[in-house]
């Protein structure tokens, strides 16, 4: 059964995003999609292995990563997406491998990683220990490869990287981090305009290689919506006064990016709360951010984690201004067990009362594995929900 016809959607801003007019039916976001990431082969994890231990080449883990990243394509096609990833087969983190291909950023081994719910993960981090440039970024190598495994006229493919303010949340990750990018930037302002400047670098070689669907992967607007995260931010000062201050400058800086790109690329953001081994890292409703993100980030589509209550309700999705899609991350990536078909399109009409409904999408919350240790479930498990997708967007869409 369709719906939406009938309903009345709530106005919102009524200023049309000026990307709009350069969509096509060929650019994410799709009815049924998926946010990126898909777990490691085995063959590849144990290459991977090899390589840290040092008994096989560099050339030979590359050979493995592309067998496997021509495998994961075929099966993405095959699963019926029409935007596809390299599965970020060649990563160990959604984020730290892009900021390691800077010049100028370092990898280093911090005294923590990341604490998730009951985990922590590796201490790797990334420190900024000179000017930075996005000159020769490996990734414009990996997409390249990507893209000339894409041969379907009807397949398009999309490449995902952090977003410019989760760069900068991990240069203020701990007051090491901070005392490192002042030795080389005296103010905010300064790093500011680098990390622009670096950002815009990278993906203007990627739109030069032929890249015209973007996606910035941003775990920011999750923190700074967990009271416990934003109050870490300063301490000594009142709550919202620190979330509204982080808030702004997280904007600023993917703002000033964003109008910088090409108009033609289309650059799409994907929201979470973290997603290390099935477990999460942050929890808040986006009314906390919904100003900021929803309102005034200049990008064509949001994906949206909204597969638990840790994402609070549909109400924030009203300031999503006119003509911007939204992609409904309904479905879990954490866990094997699959949703309730008809739970998920009552849902889907939920949320339709404040995004039209030819504006709504849907997927997982997050990707499968945003690190190479990948999510508790096993690899026929991420195809089924892909495939669950395809059959709610048939019922709710028809396509």
């Amino acid at each position: 059964m369709k719906f939406g016809e009938n309903n009345h959607p709530v106005r919102r801003n009524s200023k049309i995003d000026w990307r709009n007019k350069f969509m096509t039916s060929k650019q994410a976001p799709f009815r049924v999609d998926h946010v990126g990431s898909f777990l490691r082969p085995k063959e590849l994890v144990e290459a991977r292995a090899k390589f840290a231990k040092g008994e096989i080449t560099r050339e030979e883990l590359t050979a493995v990563e592309d067998k496997t990243i021509r495998e994961i394509v075929q099966k993405q096609i095959a699963a019926g997406l029409k935007g596809v990833t390299d599965g970020e087969f060649r990563r160990a983190y959604w984020h730290l491998d892009f900021f390691w291909g800077f010049n100028g950023v370092e990898h280093t081994v911090g005294e923590h990683g990341y604490k998730f719910n009951g985990i922590e993960t590796k201490a790797d981090t990334s420190t900024l220990t000179a000017p930075i440039d996005g000159k020769n970024h490996p990734f414009v190598e990996h997409f390249k490869f990507l893209r000339d495994l894409v041969k379907d006229e009807d397949v398009i493919v999309k490449f995902t990287i952090p977003s410019p303010s989760q760069f900068y949340f991990e240069l203020i990750r701990t007051p090491k981090h901070i005392a490192a990018w002042k030795a080389v930037y005296p103010t905010e302002k300064e790093l500011f305009e680098a990390i622009k400047n670096a950002y815009v670098d990278v993906i203007t070689d990627l739109y030069n290689e032929g890249l015209r669907t973007l996606q910035f992967d941003d775990c920011t607007w999750g923190a700074l919506a967990d009271d416990g995260f934003a109050k870490r931010f300063n301490a000594d000062r009142p709550l919202e006064e620190v979330r509204r201050d982080f808030a702004g400058r997280a904007l600023q800086l993917n703002n000033s990016v964003l109008d910088a790109l090409p108009k033609d690329l289309v650059v799409n953001t994907h929201v979470c709360r973290g997603n290390f081994h099935s477990t999460w890292i942050s929890q808040g409703g986006y009314e906390k951010v919904e100003d900021e993100l929803l309102a005034g980030e200049h990008v064509h589509a949001y994906y949206l984690e909204y597969d638990t209550d840790r994402a609070g309700d549909f109400k924030p999705l009203a300031k999503v201004s006119d003509g911007k899609k939204v992609v409904l991350g309904l479905l879990t990536s954490k866990f094997a067990d699959l949703e309730d078909k008809d739970e998920v399109i009552a849902r889907i009409k939920e949320a339709s009362q404040y995004v039209p409904l030819e504006n709504l999408y849907l997927s997982t919350q997050c990707g499968f594995a945003s690190t190479e240790e990948g999510n508790v479930i096993k690899e026929e498990d991420q195809w089924k929900k892909i495939a669950l997708i395809s059959e709610i967007a048939r019922e709710v869409w028809g396509e």
